[in-house]
């Protein structure tokens, strides 16, 4: 399992979420405490926004801990928006195209999780894609494609909803083609302006996902894992949750997949 760290709020520099704390997404990459594997050392990413529309990225495949140049961006970069990862693979091999997080025009994405027969699953998802989504894939991983399929059902307009229809797509393919469904989906996602968070997965138990309030005004960070022992400032997001941070602070909803279009949509896959 990977972990993240997401923020929106006032501008802070990185290494507030990514080097600094006692437990930073670096220490994680080799100590994570709420994963089922300690180790996240197939690669890591950033994508930040400034004051363009598009978010700037740097992704590469040497575990976090050993590349001083992340250490060295994440003390000099300030946002008030950007994502961090650190990857352990399950899809893809390790490579940069395959680390986290993805973007798209303004859009980011990072994902945290598992899509179980994703190898019965991938035609019928790439199947879904329109020529743009379709070459815009760089990677080989389940986490973008479901990026792009996301995109593909209109997360631009509609952001949760896309998503719940994107994990609703998935799941019933995979039912119809395997007999079976699991998907475990803990994701970050933005536009530059909102930063979104799903927690999902079909057998409730999705990967952590936790949130407290930094950088005042309304700033919150969002991680698969806390970033230190201050117990009572990290809140836990509820499996089946949808978190939603604008400038004036952060709303949960419910979140389930979507099944409303999946007949017109699967005959599409077929």
């Amino acid at each position: 399992m990977c972990r993240w760290a997401a923020y929106r709020g006032e501008a802070i520099y990185l290494e507030e979420l990514v080097t600094s704390p006692a437990h930073s997404l670096i220490e994680q990459s080799h100590c994570a405490t709420r994963a089922k594997t300690a180790t996240n050392a197939d690669g890591f990413g950033l994508a930040w926004y400034g004051d363009r529309p598009e978010p700037g990225r740097f992704r590469d495949v040497l575990p976090a801990w050993s590349d001083c140049n992340l250490k060295s961006l994440a003390r000099q970069i300030r946002s008030p928006l950007f994502l961090a990862h650190v990857r352990a693979a399950t899809h893809g091999a390790t490579r940069r195209d395959n680390c986290h997080p993805f973007v798209n025009g303004n859009w980011s994405f990072m994902h945290n999780g598992q899509i179980d027969h994703f190898d019965r699953l991938r035609r019928p998802m790439e199947t879904m894609l329109d020529d743009e989504h379709f070459h815009a894939r760089a990677g080989t991983t389940d986490s973008e494609l479901m990026f792009l399929l996301a995109l593909q059902f209109g997360l631009r307009e509609r952001p949760l909803e896309a998503m719940a229809e994107a994990v609703g797509f998935v799941e019933h393919m995979s039912r119809h083609l395997t007999g079976t469904a699991r998907v475990r989906f803990t994701a970050a996602f933005s536009d530059g302006r909102t930063l979104y968070a799903v927690r999902y997965a079909t057998d409730a138990q999705a990967p952590t996902l936790y949130a407290a309030p930094m950088g005042g005004k309304g700033g919150y960070c969002l991680v698969s894992e806390p970033l230190n022992d201050e117990t009572d400032t990290w809140v836990e997001i509820p499996d089946g949750s949808a978190v939603i941070l604008r400038e004036d602070g952060l709303d949960a909803v419910a979140f389930e997949p979507d099944m409303a279009a999946l007949d017109v949509n699967t005959q599409a896959a077929e």
